[in-house]
């Protein structure tokens, strides 16, 4: 691997005239705002085609078990994608994930007409595979471009715009069957309108640059590694799990996906009519961009030292969840699985409709918060493309394991009630250990962050991000 700079020292100076635009195509802002473009048309629109609760579907079980297939292949793919990224570089990788989701939306609009549950569960499985290479290029993007005092910042701009698209997502299923109060399933036109989305996703992927050809504002390459190999790889994402810091990010990485089954199936769709559940994951996603905003605001400006300002992200997050969770446990013991709940909650009923509604939203806004400030804390062990896009794949894979367990914990029938002290557990036992990894590993000095070795100097950066604008510069990936 071709690494420039000054071997004693490991680092690279900067020679530049000035402050570079943020509004250029190889900025970190611009590259940042383009995955998460890439993000809210294919995870986004697959974020809205599962939060209304069984696919879509009356019976959650083809959902679930399609589930079960995405996130056991995720968690193998999820690991291995920071290794993928590395030596496909960005633009492979994304589209060979964001193809996946295309095919995943399209085999509910098969079951539809056929009831078969064969071709979900297959394009589940290829779209944990597709999964695992798309988030863990999008980690590794949105957590080693920024400036690393920024990250928190970075985090919740990307957050907000893939959010989004759970929005716009949730308005699909709302509008198209908003006349359809006692339909069963959502129309051939709501799986069509995801799909129309996440092909443009794909398309937009195709303007991701390598890391390599991205230039900071201060004029700092992001990574000077063009390329890495199959063994290189191999060795380093086996490190992985020998890796302490990883081993307490475990608990965090498992809770974060683990809480989806029980809030789309046991909440949204055991509650709701289905055009209601359509309007509440507009307000769902919507919570997770004011949250995000939220929470990375203190984790980037609340406190000058950045431990102290992790430290406190992590006990406002703790606090918060603690309340939302509560309230959780309050509702639930209203109604259990074995309820057959024949008149289901419309938007329109007023006072019944508005609790629950609220506790649905508030589920949206902790879920933004607690990911956001796991990935602020990922952000801030390292500051290095090849370094970070490891450690995001390794916390995907196993927030994956989650994931694949939950659906099909929920798919035999475990008790809401269980379900809920499930949830509420793991994210508890995660605050502490997050708390022990910012305190021991995060440093106030940038200087002493893994990967600085490895930004590069530039003879001219100004006239490098002319180049780099024009597709001059790097590995066409």
């Amino acid at each position: 691997m071709d690494v420039q700079g000054d071997e004693e020292t490991g680092k690279g100076s900067v020679q530049s005239s000035g402050k570079l635009s943020s509004l250029r195509l190889n900025s970190p802002l611009m590259q940042v705002g383009l995955i998460g473009l890439v993000c809210f048309c294919c995870p986004g629109m697959f974020n809205a085609l599962s939060g209304m609760g069984g696919g879509g579907q009356v019976d959650p079980t083809a959902a679930n078990n399609a589930n079960t297939a995405l996130y056991t292949t995720f968690t193998v793919f999820g690991i291995l994608g920071g290794g993928i990224y590395n030596i496909l570089g960005p633009r492979a990788t994304l589209v060979c994930g964001c193809s996946t989701y295309i095919l995943y939306a399209g085999s509910f609009l098969y079951y539809n007409h056929y009831q078969h549950q064969a071709f979900a569960i297959t394009a589940g499985a290829f779209l944990g595979i597709g999964a695992g290479l798309l988030w863990a290029a999008q980690g590794a993007i949105m957590t080693s471009y920024p400036p690393h005092d920024r990250k928190g910042t970075y985090i919740s701009v990307f957050w907000s715009i893939f959010n989004m698209g759970g929005v716009i997502g949730g308005l699909i299923p709302f509008i198209l069957n908003y006349h359809r109060k006692e339909a069963t399933s959502v129309n051939d036109g709501t799986y069509i309108g995801f799909m129309a989305f996440m092909t443009v996703g794909t398309i937009i992927s195709q303007a991701i640059m390598h890391p390599s050809r991205v230039i900071r504002d201060d004029g700092t390459r992001c990574t000077n590694i063009m390329y890495s190999s199959v063994c290189v790889e191999i060795v380093e994402v086996l490190k992985l799990f020998r890796n302490w810091k990883m081993r307490l990010l475990v608990p965090a990485s498992l809770a974060s996906n683990f809480f989806y089954s029980y809030q789309f199936n046991n909440v949204n769709a055991a509650l709701f009519n289905l055009r209601t559940r359509g309007l509440n994951n507009v307000f769902y996603w919507g919570a997770q961009m004011i949250g995000s905003v939220f929470i990375g605001y203190i984790m980037d400006f609340s406190f000058k030292s950045r431990r102290m300002r992790g430290l406190v992200g992590i006990g406002v997050v703790g606090l918060l969840g603690t309340a939302i969770w509560g309230g959780g446990l309050a509702k639930q013991l209203d109604y259990s699985r074995h309820d057959e709940l024949k008149i289901k909650l419309d938007f329109k009923d007023g006072s019944d409709f508005a609790g629950p509604f609220v506790l649905y939203f508030s589920y949206g806004l902790l879920d933004a918060m607690f990911q956001s400030m796991v990935y602020w804390v990922i952000g801030a062990l390292a500051d290095d493309s090849e370094i970070l896009s490891r450690y995001n794949g390794f916390y995907k894979g196993v927030q994956s394991a989650g994931g694949a367990v939950a659906w099909q914990v929920d798919a035999n029938g475990m008790p809401f009630l269980n379900q809920l002290i499930v949830n509420w557990v793991l994210t508890t036992i995660s605050y502490p250990l997050l708390a022990v990894l910012v305190f021991l590993a995060v440093k106030d000095d940038n200087k002493a962050e893994e990967g600085t070795s490895k930004e590069l100097a530039l003879p001219s950066a100004i006239h490098a991000s002319t180049d780099d604008a024009n597709g001059g510069l790097g590995k066409p990936t």
